[in-house]
C-alpha cells in the first residue's frame, strides 16, 4: 500500500498517541508508518522516568514486536532512519497534568506542533483498583483534554472508549449517544464524580490506619470499585470509569473537536499487518485458553447473546478514518462511533463452542509433559445460578472427597489431583463472574454513525486502506484460521 492512497491528510501531520505500548496503539503506530511515512512527527507517550528510558521502552516493547516484521521487511535498514526522523518517545503519564513531562523543550514543541491527539491510554482491567482506574480513565481523560487545549494547531482529539459504557445493556439496539454529566444507569441516583473521588480518598485513609499489607489494600480498593460501579448501575470498574471519563470530556471540551471511538470486544488482527496478531489476553480469550488447555469446559453465556467482536486492525482503521473525515472540519460537536459487529454481521454465542471444539479437536494443545489434551464438548449455562448449581452438584462432592483423602494420607498421595480440580473450579467461577455482562448480553449496538463514516471513507476512495466493515468477516473462518491460531501461538 503506497502513501498516496491515504491521501494528503496524514502527510506532514504531527500526532500524539497516548498509551503507546498498548495493543491498539502499537497497531496504530505500525499502520501510520507503513502507509504514510511522510507523517511529520509521531509523539508517543510512554510511562518512563526520562526520555532515554522512554526510547529504550519504545524499542523493546514496540519496535521489536512481531507486529513490525512486515514494516521491517518492507523498509530494511531505512526503518531506523524513519524512526529516528519521525518518532519521538515521550516520558509521561496521563494521570498527571501536562503528563508530568519534565523535558520543557519537548513539551513546548508539542504545544506548538501537534494537530491530532489519539488518546488510547487506559486501565482496562475490569476489576482494577478504584483509585488507579479513576486516575487513568477519568482524570487521565481530563488531563489529555487540558493538554489538547494548549496545542495551538490542534484539529481533533480522538478518545478511545468502549461500547460497554452502556452497562449490561437491554434487549434492543443501543444508540450511539453521549452521556450527560452526572448521568447514572441507576436512575434513582446522581453521579457526582467529586463525591466518587472523596470516597476513594476516605477509603485510602481508612485502610492506611489499619496496618494492612499492600495486597490487602489492593483487594479492598478493587472491591470498592466494583461496589461503586454496581451502585450506579455499571457491571465493573472499567466500564464505570470509562463512562465518567466520557462525561467529563463532553462537559469540558468547549469548542474543541472531539471524536469518541467505542469498540466492542477487541480481538486479533483480521488482515493488517498480518492476520492473527494479538498481545495480552483479551476478554473472551481467557475462556478459549482455559478450554484448549483442558482446564475448563464449562461456559457461561446466553446462546442468544450477540458476542460483539471486532478485530484490532479494524478499530485502528476506524480511528484513522475519523481523523480523515473530521480533521479539517471546524465543528464544536461531539461525534460518537460504535465500532462493532452485532448489527451488521452478528455472531451468536451458541456458535462459538462449536468453533472451539472443531479447532481444538484438529489442533490439540500439547502439555509440558508431551501429552495431548483432548477437549470435550462445552457445557453452557445461561446464568450464574445454573452454573453454581452444576458445580455444586458434580464437582464440590468430589472435591470434598479428595480433601478428606488428602487429610487421611497427610497430603502425600493425591494433593495434586485435589489442587488441580480446585483450580479448575475457581477459574471457571472467577472468569464467569468477571465476564458475565458480556456473555449474557441481549442487546446489539447501533452503528449508524459508523456506517456514515464508512461511506465518507468510501467517497475518498480509501475504504480498502481503512476498512472497518464487519460484513466482510466470515466468523467461522476467522476463528478457526486466524484468531484461535494467533491466540495459541502468542498467548498460550
Amino acid at each position: 500500500m503506497g502513501s498516496t492512497k491515504i491521501g494528503p491528510f496524514l502527510e506532514d501531520k504531527t500526532i500524539l498517541v497516548t498509551g503507546a505500548t498498548g495493543f491498539l496503539a502499537k497497531i496504530l503506530v505500525e499502520k501510520i508508518l507503513r502507509i504514510q511515512p511522510n507523517v511529520k512527527k509521531l509523539f508517543l507517550l510512554l510511562r518512563a522516568s526520562d526520555t532515554k528510558s522512554a526510547r529504550i521502552r519504545f524499542k523493546d516493547e514496540i519496535l521489536e514486536a512481531e507486529l513490525f516484521n512486515v514494516l521491517r521487511e518492507k523498509l530494511g535498514a531505512e526503518l531506523n532512519n524513519l524512526i529516528e526522523e519521525k518518532v519521538f518517545p515521550v516520558a509521561g503519564d496521563v494521570s498527571f497534568e501536562e503528563f508530568g513531562i519534565e523535558n520543557m523543550e519537548m513539551k513546548d514543541e508539542m504545544f506548538q506542533e501537534i494537530d491530532t491527539i489519539i488518546h488510547s491510554a487506559a486501565s482496562t482491567r475490569f476489576d482494577e483498583r478504584y483509585d488507579i482506574a479513576m486516575e487513568t480513565n477519568v482524570q487521565g481523560a481530563v488531563n489529555v483534554l487540558k493538554f489538547a487545549k494548549r496545542c495551538a494547531k490542534l484539529k481533533i482529539l480522538v478518545h478511545v472508549s468502549t461500547a460497554y459504557v452502556c452497562g449490561e445493556g437491554e434487549l434492543g439496539v443501543i444508540p450511539e449517544k453521549s452521556f450527560r454529566l452526572g448521568e447514572t444507569l441507576n436512575k434513582d441516583l446522581y453521579l457526582d464524580i467529586d463525591v466518587e473521588k472523596k470516597v476513594i480518598e476516605d477509603k485510602l485513609k481508612e485502610l492506611g490506619a489499619q496496618n494492612l499489607t499492600s495486597k490487602e489494600v489492593t483487594m479492598a480498593m478493587r472491591d470498592l470499585g466494583i461496589q461503586r460501579a454496581t451502585l450506579h448501575g455499571w457491571p465493573n470498574t472499567y466500564s464505570f470509569t470509562k463512562a465518567m471519563g466520557e462525561m467529563l470530556l463532553g462537559h469540558l471540551k468547549e469548542s474543541l473537536q472531539l471524536v469518541i471511538i467505542r469498540p466492542t470486544i477487541i480481538t486479533s488482527t483480521y488482515k493488517e499487518p498480518f492476520p492473527g496478531w494479538i498481545e495480552g489476553v483479551k476478554t473472551v480469550d481467557s475462556f478459549f485458553l482455559a478450554y484448549g488447555k483442558g482446564i475448563s469446559n464449562v461456559f457461561l453465556g446466553d446462546p442468544n447473546t450477540n458476542v460483539d467482536l471486532i478485530p484490532g486492525d479494524m478499530v485502528v482503521n476506524s480511528i484513522l478514518a475519523a481523523i480523515v473525515a473530521h480533521g479539517n472540519i471546524e465543528s464544536s460537536q461531539k461525534f460518537i462511533y460504535h465500532i462493532s459487529s452485532s448489527k451488521r454481521n452478528p455472531i451468536k454465542l451458541v456458535n462459538i463452542p462449536l468453533f472451539l471444539l472443531h479447532y481444538f479437536t484438529k489442533n490439540p494443545w500439547i502439555d509440558k509433559d508431551g501429552n495431548i489434551i483432548k477437549v470435550k464438548e462445552i457445557t453452557t449455562f445461561n446464568s450464574m445460578d445454573s452454573l453454581r448449581t452444576y458445580i455444586s452438584r458434580y464437582y464440590w462432592p468430589l472435591l470434598k472427597i479428595l480433601e478428606l483423602a488428602n487429610l487421611l494420607s497427610w497430603y502425600y498421595l493425591i494433593d495434586g489431583t485435589y489442587q488441580n480440580l480446585k483450580k479448575k473450579i475457581d477459574r471457571a467461577i472467577r472468569l464467569s463472574e468477571l465476564y458475565r455482562p458480556y456473555l449474557i448480553f441481549l442487546g446489539s449496538f447501533d452503528d449508524s454513525n459508523a456506517d456514515w463514516l464508512r461511506l465518507a471513507i468510501k467517497e475518498c476512495n480509501m475504504d480498502d486502506v481503512l476498512n472497518f466493515d464487519p460484513r466482510c468477516i466470515n466468523w467461522e473462518d476467522y476463528f478457526t484460521n486466524i484468531h484461535l491460531p494467533g491466540v495459541m501461538k502468542r498467548l498460550a
